[in-house]
């Protein structure tokens, strides 16, 4: 099995040149700062990136972006943990602020909207605020959503589970036919 750290370098190759810089950072990709990161520890985050309110919020929409299926969905992947141990640890603190200020603003929205928190929100109500920040229509809507969704699909493909039950892992994942009837794959391949 291959480590967070190769895989994260896999998953720069789906977003090219425009990957939010804690991911590259963690990925060894990054030109090396006058204000680097520490190397990291395991466990829990440094210090803390999200108040309780964000950090709700920000494990809900990770859940609408990858939902549980047939298959695990992001929080089941730990994919809000590993978003705050990046932020925490990986970004530097301008990093931090498309991000928090995202989640602050789908937050004002859902109240403004809605009249109630925008974790709290039916599935419905969250996919629209997050449809209104992928359009831009959220004041720094764009770049959170950008930002947000490449963390939580690094987190997720990153992830055990990612790799193990979303996907197939076969080293050399068999004969080459042509005309394999694509209704018969079950699974993606990753190498």
């Amino acid at each position: 099995m291959i480590d967070r750290r190769t895989a994260l370098a896999g998953v720069t190759a789906m977003f090219g040149t425009s990957l939010f810089a804690p991911i590259a950072r963690a990925a060894g990709l990054a030109p090396a700062a006058a204000l680097a990161p520490p190397v990291i520890s395991e466990g829990l985050p440094s210090v803390a990136v999200f108040t309780p309110t964000q950090r709700a919020l920000m494990t809900a929409l990770s859940e609408r972006v990858i939902p549980t299926t047939d298959t695990p969905g992001a929080i089941a992947a730990g994919v809000p943990a590993y978003i705050e141990k990046l932020l925490a640890d990986w970004a530097l603190p301008g990093d931090r602020v498309p991000i928090v200020a995202g989640l602050d603003a789908i937050e004002a929205r859902s109240q403004q909207d809605y009249k109630v928190s925008a974790a709290k929100a039916t599935p419905a109500q969250q996919d629209a605020l997050l449809t209104l920040a992928m359009n831009g229509q959220i004041p720094g809507g764009a770049p959170f959503f950008e930002a947000f969704r490449q963390l939580v699909i690094a987190g997720y493909y990153t992830s055990e589970i990612g790799m193990t039950q979303e996907r197939e892992y076969l080293p050399v994942p068999g004969e080459y036919n042509g005309a394999f009837p694509y209704s018969q794959v079950n699974k993606v391949y990753s190498a």
